[in-house]
């Protein structure tokens, strides 16, 4: 019962108050009801009743309706304190998995202004922000990211409790906005290219991309060098994991390639995201493999969009 009356909610909402990129408040698209305190103050207004009737006190009845009074004329200026409010949805910059994506919601006075606003997306923490008579201010929301893909956060809670706190005026606004979540980067070995072998990482086809052509000297180890480069005499004899380094070697390019990959879909693209980072980083050109999709060598910030967007996206159908 619960989940039909959720569903019916929803297409509801979708009728009341569309997807759109900006949406102005009015009545249609803002509800109100008391709130904790004005329960509460509603209850003590019965009581109040209670005993002027049973008093009959026209001391009592006087209080009792004047703060009656206010109850009323609280709701129309709570009312009032949304209606009119514009709000636009801003841009939103790509994430990683586990970061905070940030989401911009601009807001806009076209005639009197509205105070103490509050805006997010239950259970998180809403951000109160004041909109000056005929002006705008942006806004910038924190949304959790837990998966890769596109991240639609849904309907944004819009509301304000001013003046009083007696009421609570609110809205459900879709303003159709939409962040890219790349993978979790996961440190690891440089994978080998499709139809590589043991040979070639000794070459140097792996390891931060440097050839074996010649040999350079010792440095200190760095999370993804091959384990088949570490100087063991080094570290018998205290000096720490050090690393044989080599001079690049022409004419090879990096291939990251999934299919050479062991373990799940979810491993396998953090790891080829933590490479696309660490090559980019480098400007070292390098090639990107995914079943369905394929970019060849290339370097650049263009790249490198392209390859974690098509990590982020991979087996979504998109």
């Amino acid at each position: 019962m619960t989940t039909l009356l959720k569903r019916r909610w929803s297409r509801w909402l979708v009728k009341r108050i569309p997807a759109a990129a900006s949406v102005q408040l009015n009545q249609r698209r803002i509800f109100i009801l008391p709130s904790r305190v004005g329960l509460a103050f509603f209850v003590a207004l019965l009581v109040m009743l209670l005993a002027a009737i049973n008093y009959q006190s026209s001391l009592a009845y006087g209080l009792t309706f004047l703060l009656g009074s206010v109850f009323v004329i609280t709701i129309l200026h709570t009312y009032r304190n949304l209606a009119g409010l514009v709000l636009h949805a801003g841009g939103a910059g790509a994430v990683f998995a586990g970061e905070q994506a940030r989401l911009r919601v601009r807001l806009e006075s076209r005639g009197r202004g509205h105070e103490a606003v509050a805006l997010g997306w239950p259970p998180a923490d809403t951000l109160q922000q004041d909109v000056p008579a005929g002006s705008a201010v942006e806004c910038e929301l924190n949304v959790p990211t837990e998966r890769r893909g596109w991240l639609q956060p849904g309907r944004m809670r819009v509301e304000s409790r001013f003046p009083l706190g007696l009421l609570v005026a609110w809205s459900l606004v879709d303003l159709d906005q939409a962040v890219l979540v790349y993978p979790r980067p996961l440190e690891g070995e440089l994978p080998l290219a499709a139809g590589g072998s043991d040979d070639d990482e000794e070459q140097g086809h792996l390891s931060h991309g440097q050839g074996s052509d010649d040999f350079q000297g010792l440095r200190t180890y760095q999370p993804g060098d091959s384990r088949k480069r570490l100087h063991w005499k080094a570290y018998s004899r205290g000096q720490g994991l050090l690393v044989k380094d080599f001079a690049a070697q022409s004419g090879r390019d990096l291939l990251l390639d999934f299919e050479v990959l062991s373990g799940d879909v979810e491993s396998r693209l953090s790891l080829l995201c933590h490479w696309v980072l660490v090559l980019s980083e480098r400007q070292q050109p390098f090639a990107l493999h995914l079943p369905g999709s394929v970019f060849s060598v290339d370097t650049g910030e263009r790249h490198r969009e392209q390859c974690l967007r098509a990590l982020a996206l991979h087996g979504a159908g998109v």
